[in-house]
């Protein structure tokens, strides 16, 4: 998204698409808090867009609405006939039930987890959408929430419901707000010469990070690796993953670089469970223990089974002036990213962590369904 948005000061707040009206950030950033609060939201107001309720997080027990906006994805699970189901998972699909959704009947659609206690949620059948922007922008706002892309459209009992634009999410995607809000000396236990920068955007509630080992030089290519956060592998020795493992090889690997007349940079991006948020991943997790791979639990739970932004990684190497770097990664997706970024990747270094009776399948889906290299 960002690529398509023009320069936004970060004094400023507003961001000018193509020369379209100015987009807010900050707008967005009411509507993600209004969400998570269980408020309603309407988008595109100007087109139409109806009043949307978070299905996930609304607290009024007597709400009533007689459709849904859920995604194609979801909508499979529910044996809903949607054609472009298959090629479009994450589309939103509008629907409607045989009788109004209360708020009970609305959740076990919703959430995968009540499939097993609700195994006849129907009759449900699909609408025709009407045209505009707003359903997919609803769905990638509630997903940059962290809850269930599910809601009720123009409920009862209405409430005021907090104005986002489509323009207000280009605007907060927006790489060339970032900024460095901070740097320092960071001894850590794999090095002591080795420095944190934070990365501060006014148009995103996260802080990224960047652990440079050794002295930067003009005259040395830097060894990178891009890391996207994972509380219960890199905190708590999960093994469900190779995230932690990944990590430790990393700083690891840099701290070699370092002890050679290099250095190393990890860049630790603030996007968890591929940017669907914690408590989504535990609920991909849940989904996981009955069977499902990855890729079919996010989906299941009407979720990409890729949301994170690697071209902010670009943006963050930019600032901390570096423009050619050798990459370790499996992931040819980061490839792209950086080099979409003006990053010139010199080297593909690759990763191998080895595996564990808890995490082969997950590493043989990446391989598999997600095309990481080995």
């Amino acid at each position: 998204m960002g690529a398509s948005v023009g320069p936004c000061p970060a004094d400023h707040g507003v961001c000018t698409l193509n020369g379209s009206a100015p987009g807010n950030p900050r707008a967005l950033a009411q509507a993600i808090d209004a969400l998570r609060h269980g408020w309603p939201i309407r988008v595109d107001a100007g087109d139409g867009g109806p009043m949307l309720t978070p299905v996930e997080t609304v607290a009024v027990p007597d709400i009533r609405s007689d459709a849904m906006l859920i995604s194609a994805a979801r909508a499979q699970t529910l044996k809903l006939a949607n054609q472009r189901a298959a090629a479009l998972p994450h589309a939103p699909v509008l629907i409607e039930g045989g009788e109004p959704f209360a708020l009970d009947l609305a959740r076990a659609v919703a959430d995968p987890a009540l499939d097993m206690a609700n195994p006849m949620k129907g009759p449900f059948r699909a609408l025709a959408l009407p045209d505009g922007a707003w359903p997919a922008t609803a769905l990638e706002i509630a997903r940059q929430a962290g809850i269930l892309p599910a809601f009720l459209v123009d409920a009862v009992p209405e409430e005021e419901p907090v104005q986002v634009a489509t323009r207000d999410l280009e605007a907060f995607a927006a790489p060339e707000s970032l900024r460095i809000a901070a740097r320092t000396r960071l001894p850590i236990s794999v090095a002591e010469q080795a420095d944190i920068a934070i990365f501060r955007s006014p148009a995103d509630l996260r802080e990224h990070a960047a652990i440079t080992i050794g002295r930067q030089s003009a005259d040395r290519v830097p060894l990178v690796r891009i890391h996207s956060e994972c509380l219960t592998g890199d905190v708590f020795g999960s093994l469900k993953c190779d995230c932690g493992p990944q990590l430790d090889h990393a700083l690891a690997a840099s701290a070699r670089e370092a002890e050679h007349g290099g250095y190393g940079i990890v860049l630790y991006l603030r996007q968890e469970g591929r940017g669907i948020g914690l408590v989504n991943k535990l609920r991909a997790y849940q989904l996981q223990e009955q069977g499902y791979d990855t890729v079919e639990a996010n989906q299941r739970l009407g979720l990409p089974d890729e949301s994170r932004d690697f071209p902010i990684a670009g943006r963050m190497l930019s600032l901390l002036g570096i423009s050619r770097i050798r990459l370790l990664t499996n992931n040819p997706a980061k490839l792209t990213a950086l080099e979409g970024q003006g990053i010139e990747i010199v080297e593909r270094v690759p990763l191998d962590t080895g595996t564990n009776p808890h995490n082969a399948r997950y590493l043989a889906t990446k391989r598999d369904r997600s095309g990481h290299l080995l």
